[in-house]
């Protein structure tokens, strides 16, 4: 089932229903632009309350990944898939198999990837019935793999320029909290420790932080506390929506650079962190080191490409900073300004 809608800014190009109860796929493929090349995007699965719920969530991520591949200046559009996570045990090979064949039914209009809850051995099933998939390994010295070691560089670079740019010296000695130790906050986690920061951490999987802090040496929060807890940075690292009206006006961080898409539950949250005084990195430009890898894998280019496009994340945000202040504007205005020009004039900022 396709349901066609172009419109401006928020509205995708298409919505794909994915429905195969056999194999225990159901969720949504949303394509927000082409603009700039096929659609491209990680899928994830999670346990969506409801129908509702993944659709906002494809269509949110979608619009971030127009957003975020415009910015990075790759030669695609922006596209997310959605999965639900069935209960209880399930088939992934078969699911992701099935997925793999409804992305096969778009005829290249749009490339998955890893994201949220899946693996490369899922894009190696989802490979099984599709080539427009990314995240697979890939020969000694060519772009592939896992992308969240990207995305945690880019992460720590943008951090690092941005406390630089704020307060006139790198992280060491600072106090971080980061919201979520998965794939990506784990590899942050070990570059700040390297880099002699003062790690406070949480995770909804106990075990996990447990990990984290045993090899960090990090101190653990309570949940939500680590959002209100006195730190330099606030890194959000696991799931959107984590910055509203009601956490803004609690936030213990002036600075807030994360790995998480859709840190703010709406564009009018960037005016309350600016109101506070607390400075945005906006997620989509910081993040953007997975998805550069994810590209240049797909194009059979170079790692060594990928660490060049990587250096350029923190010059980007510099900018946007910059703009931010000359403007008296929130952080997520500008980026998002740009990012629509970018889009508009369907030519991609220098690689």
């Amino acid at each position: 089932m396709v349901h066609s809608a172009i419109g401006q800014d928020d509205l995708p190009e298409m919505v794909h229903f994915v429905d195969d109860p056999e194999a225990g796929a159901k969720g949504v493929i949303a394509l927000h632009s082409t603009a700039l090349g096929p659609a491209m995007g990680g899928c994830r699965i999670w346990p969506y309350q409801n129908d509702s719920a993944r659709l906002k969530d494809a269509m949110r991520l979608a619009r971030g990944m127009s957003y975020k591949n415009a910015l990075a200046g790759l030669p695609f559009g922006g596209g997310k898939a959605v999965l639900q996570r069935p209960e209880g045990d399930f088939d992934r090979a078969k699911l992701f198999r099935a997925f793999g064949s409804v992305v096969a039914t778009l005829d290249g209009r749009y490339i998955t990837a890893k994201d949220v809850g899946t693996s490369v051995s899922d894009m190696k099933s989802v490979a099984e019935a599709t080539p427009f998939v990314a995240g697979l390994p890939s020969p000694h010295g060519r772009a592939g793999g896992d992308p969240s070691p990207w995305t945690a560089l880019g992460i720590f670079r943008s951090m690092t320029a941005a406390s630089r740019y704020l307060w006139g010296r790198d992280l060491r000695g600072m106090r971080i909290a980061v919201q979520g130790v998965g794939s990506v906050g784990f590899g942050l986690c070990a570059m700040l420790a390297e880099a002699g920061a003062r790690l406070l951490i949480a995770d909804v999987d106990a075990e996990q932080a447990e990990c984290a802090a045993r090899k960090f040496g990090a101190e653990i929060a309570a949940g939500d506390a680590l959002l209100t807890a006195p730190a330099d940075i606030l890194a959000p690292c696991a799931l959107g929506g984590v910055l509203n009206q009601e956490t803004i006006a609690a936030l213990g961080a002036p600075l807030i650079c994360g790995a998480a898409d859709n840190q703010l539950e709406r564009e009018e949250d960037g005016d309350l962190l600016r109101a506070r005084g607390i400075v945005y990195a906006p997620d989509y430009v910081v993040n953007a080191g997975g998805i550069i890898n994810v590209a240049a894998e797909y194009l059979h280019e170079s790692e060594q490409l990928v660490g060049a496009r990587i250096d350029k994340i923190a010059h980007r945000l510099l900018a946007i900073l910059e703009q931010a202040e000359r403007d008296g504007a929130p952080t997520n205005a500008v980026a998002d300004a740009m990012a629509r020009d970018v889009i508009r004039g369907s030519q991609s900022v220098a690689a």
